[in-house]
């Protein structure tokens, strides 16, 4: 293991990169990379493969994670814990983070069972929604112009590592969905066959709306089966996040 680069200066640039990633939303889109903090989204992401290009240790953190992770990056740093808990977007920083290169810009991918976003804009909800996508089958996530950015780093910590296990697509519109080729089953509270009761399609692509709109009537109108959830116990709706997991495990046990 190489010795780590020590930055001890604040206007150092890649520490003024770091602080543009781990603070701001859309930040990844210009830098063309993303920044995860904390060994959990660390070894989620070195499972799947994925090389860092950079490596960040607070220099107290160094002792007990310098062994795992001080070798894994094509360039390792370490930094005074005051100037790490300054990039840190963590109330309690982790005193870790890796800076990840983004993939070459995704395409959808035809034939392959899909989870589409519309404008499904709470950072909680998406990344929720794509732990869901991971554990039941479904191999790409589709985000419609509007949806929360699937990189910021709000929504790579609700994903908890379940973004190194998908084919992202973001910032589409609905006609990129011709390229799916695969049918397409939205949710409605109020009409369409129950849950339950439904023969789902496999491969498919669900459909998931905007927290308080629902899906849009142009995806309504490209729909191929409208199904709703049974809630015997009298509510209105259910949270998209919840709904998301419901259906995405009726397709896994109906496969």
């Amino acid at each position: 293991m190489t010795s780590p680069q020590l930055i001890t200066a604040r206007d150092n640039p890649l520490l003024k990169e770091l602080r543009k990633l781990s603070q701001d939303g859309s930040a990844y889109r210009k830098l063309g990379r993303c920044w995860v903090e904390g060994d959990h989204l660390a070894r989620a992401a070195l499972q799947r493969g994925v090389q860092p290009a950079v490596a960040v240790l607070a220099e107290s953190a160094w002792a007990a994670l310098g062994g795992e992770f001080g070798a894994v990056a094509r360039k390792t740093v370490l930094l005074p814990d005051a100037l790490f808990d300054g990039i840190s977007g963590l109330e309690s920083p982790a005193r870790l983070g890796l800076v990840l290169d983004l993939p070459a810009e995704a395409v959808v991918q035809a034939g392959q069972a899909a989870v589409i976003l519309d404008r499904v804009q709470d950072a909680g909800n998406v990344g929720s929604i794509l732990r869901s996508a991971a554990a039941f089958g479904f191999q790409q996530v589709i985000a419609l112009k509007g949806t929360a950015a699937l990189w910021s780093p709000k929504v790579l910590r609700a994903g908890m590592g379940a973004h190194f296990a998908l084919h992202l697509v973001e910032a589409v519109t609905p006609d990129a969905l011709e390229a799916l080729k695969v049918p397409l089953l939205v949710t409605s509270s109020h009409q369409g066959e129950l849950l339950h009761r439904a023969q789902l399609p496999w491969p498919c692509a669900w459909v998931l709306g905007h927290e308080g709109q629902g899906v849009g009537p142009e995806l309504m109108a490209r729909a191929t089966q409208s199904v709703r959830i049974a809630q015997p116990g009298g509510e209105e709706s259910l949270n998209v996040a919840a709904a998301a997991a419901i259906c995405l495990h009726a397709s896994a046990v109906a496969r």
